[in-house]
């Protein structure tokens, strides 16, 4: 059975709290929420209180939801609204799981709840088992994962997300979620094939279609490029 989850939402402006709620309302699997519009008074209750997912503005007058995040020890799964776009890579720095530009809409806020709710499904499927990379070779590795060991092939994946203690190994097909930091990742997949772009992402270098000046463009995805990481990806580019 699919856990309830627990929403911490915070934003201090009335409206958008309302909003939020009533998205919440419209959605199963929504086990408690609680609304606040007083950053201080949301840390209070993640000081005493669990919560699975938290809906968090950014431009908030006390204290910055940046700020706010960097406060927590051991933040839940993030989700940033804020009507400012250029907040978005930041918040990725961050681990941030997903960011959502006001105004919101309802389609897109139950498409961020799903990239939650697949995560939480991996993270659940995979948890009780050491997770290990090995019998790596040229063109592919078998990746031991929870009870599952696959072949991945180097050239099916297109990306890798680092996500709070885990990697999100993207592929045309599927998904696999792994145990490790993304500096890990980068001892096991070629660096001939692969770069890291971000301080949460590495990316297949065959696999990008369109760069531009602060994002990779791949397989319908947008990977965000960190500035120390720009130098070596146009250098990596014109090999």
């Amino acid at each position: 059975m699919e856990a309830m989850l627990k929403f911490v939402v915070v934003d201090d402006e009335p409206l958008a709290l309302e909003i939020l709620d009533g998205y919440l309302k419209r959605m199963d699997h929504v086990h408690s929420v609680f609304l606040f519009s007083n950053a201080g008074d949301a840390l209070h209750h993640l000081k005493d209180h669990h919560a699975d997912v938290l809906l968090l503005d950014i431009e908030m007058p006390e204290m910055t939801g940046i700020q706010f995040l960097k406060v927590l020890p051991d933040p839940p799964l993030t989700v940033f609204t804020t009507a400012y776009r250029n907040y978005a890579f930041e918040g990725y720095e961050l681990g941030v799981i997903d960011f959502l530009l006001k105004p919101i809409s309802f389609k897109r806020f139950v498409q961020a709840i799903d990239k939650i709710r697949e995560f939480m499904a991996l993270k659940a499927q995979y948890d009780h088992a050491e997770e290990l990379l090995e019998d790596k070779n040229n063109d592919f590795i078998f990746v031991k994962s929870g009870v599952q060991r696959i072949r991945l092939q180097f050239n099916e994946v297109t990306h890798i997300q680092g996500l709070k203690d885990y990697a999100i190994i993207y592929t045309h097909k599927e998904k696999i979620l792994l145990k490790g930091s993304i500096k890990a990742m980068l001892d096991i997949f070629p660096q001939k094939r692969f770069i890291r772009v971000h301080k949460s992402f590495i990316v297949s270098i065959n696999k990008i279609t369109r760069l531009e000046s602060s994002r990779i463009v791949l397989n319908g995805h947008e990977i965000p490029i960190g500035r120390n990481f720009k130098d070596d990806l146009e250098r990596a580019l014109r090999v």
